[in-house]
């Protein structure tokens, strides 16, 4: 429930901040299991209008499953426990809901760098499962893929990831990451010239229909035990 919502029933139902209450509850355990510099974000990406993002070396925590996000998890942290590490998880895949809300979906694009089809990190079914989630968002028609060539040659973002959003009643801002951390963007010439940038990728990416194709193809590979083609 939206926390104006919820302020609203509170208000008519003369229930002393009872559902405020919960709300804040829920956002809380959303935020449980990730950095802190994130934590802005999960609220940015429910408000979103539009969410545009560019992954070279990782498929983006709102596409990942569980396989994948705890192979990553466990990748950054290797000493950690598994009661440290299930709760990261839980909470990369419980961004996802994003996609499940009719009244509020953003429409979410994003390019993904072929290497992510042909260079997996975990074992063929575990891989195909992955790459059958981003088909089956894309054809219930929740996101729109492309794929970035490994021979598209030199191109805008060759350095860092980008995650660019818009908002109905708000200013666009650009959120972008390293390792241990994260910073958003807000500055308006700043923002724009990474609009700019993404579009130029955009442009020089496979096409949608191309791209799926592409993502379905190397599924299959993975289910029956093969690598998909690494073209030179």
């Amino acid at each position: 429930m939206p926390l104006d919502l919820a302020r609203h029933v509170d208000r008519v139902l003369g229930t002393d901040g009872f559902f405020e209450r919960h709300c804040e509850h829920v956002r809380r355990a959303r935020r449980a299991g990730h950095a802190s510099y994130f934590e802005h974000v999960l609220e940015m990406e429910r408000r979103a209008k539009s969410i545009e993002e560019w992954c070279p070396s990782l498929f983006p925590g709102l596409l990942q499953t569980a396989a994948y996000a705890r192979a990553v998890v466990q990748a950054t942290h290797p000493l950690a426990l598994d009661d440290e590490v299930e709760p990261k998880v839980s909470a990369r895949i419980a961004r996802a809901a994003i996609f499940e809300e009719d009244h509020h979906t953003p429409s979410y694009w994003v390019i993904l760098h072929e290497s992510l089809l042909v260079d997996p990190i975990l074992a063929g079914r575990q891989m195909a499962e992955q790459l059958d989630r981003v088909v089956e968002l894309t054809e219930r028609r929740r996101i729109v893929p492309q794929i970035l060539l490994r021979t598209s040659g030199p191109h805008p973002f060759m350095v860092g990831t980008a995650m660019l959003l818009t908002f109905a009643d708000a200013p666009p801002l650009v959120y972008t990451e390293s390792l241990h951390s994260g910073v958003t963007i807000d500055d308006p010439a700043l923002v724009e010239e990474y609009r700019k940038s993404y579009y130029r990728l955009r442009a020089v990416a496979l096409s949608p229909e191309a791209s799926l194709a592409r993502i379905k193809a190397a599924a299959e590979d993975y289910r029956h035990g093969e690598q998909p083609d690494r073209p030179e």
